[in-house]
């Protein structure tokens, strides 16, 4: 079997063009595309989050995985490379058409996989590094790390109590009366808000009105 693989990351994208480019390529390849997998969705999500984590589970010892780029399977390299290992491990071969990349059981394949490696292993390196760096700087400026202390509490007491918030929110109460009634700051609330559509939709509406 056949698989090709296309991702965009907004809806204003289009899928169109990486269709043409499989549809070319296979063609030249002399293969024929069974199934064509298409979706929205973010490259900073897990595979495990996506189609195409359901797409691998069901790909077979001799199938095969067609991609316009490698960036479409992730945006990080070291997850691009758990794909590539995990194709590589159960024999299934997958093509990269604009790179031009070709992954299957041959030695070239496995010496670019193990480039993709070290590159992935020097970027966790920086990565890591840099992130130490930048904790040990703003430490050295005085700066307090980590999140304030009690505000998962109050996070979750609102969490808790969100039927009492949304009709506060109905009622139109103002931010202030409505930290006070639970005790918490409003950058805390406003933290909560953001991470409840429905919540921030009746904040938000009650913002537009003035009161």
């Amino acid at each position: 079997m056949t698989v090709a693989y296309m991702r965009v990351s907004t809806e204003k994208q289009h899928i169109g063009n990486q269709r043409e480019e499989i549809g070319r390529f296979a063609e030249r390849h002399g293969l024929t595309v069974d199934r064509w997998v298409t979706e929205t969705a973010s490259g900073r999500k897990s595979n495990r989050e996506r189609k195409l984590g359901r797409v691998l589970k069901r790909l077979r010892r001799g199938d095969t995985l067609i991609v316009t780029e490698l960036s479409r399977l992730s945006r990080t390299l070291t997850e691009i490379m758990s794909i590539m290992e995990q194709c590589l491990r159960r024999d299934i071969r997958l093509f990269s058409t604009k790179e031009g990349y070709a992954f299957d059981d041959s030695i070239n394949s496995k010496v670019l996989c193990f480039a993709f490696r070290l590159v992935a292993e020097i970027e966790r390196s920086l990565i890591s590094m840099l992130t130490k760096e930048a904790l040990a700087a703003r430490r050295a400026d005085g700066m307090t790390l980590g999140r304030r202390k009690g505000s998962c509490v109050k996070q979750r007491l609102l969490h808790e109590r969100r039927d009492a918030v949304t009709a506060l929110l109905r009622e139109g109460a103002p931010l202030i009366e409505i930290c006070r009634r639970f005790d918490v700051s409003a950058k805390t609330f406003h933290r909560f808000r953001q991470a409840d559509g429905e919540i921030d939709r009746l904040y938000r509406s009650r913002m537009r009105s003035g009161n």
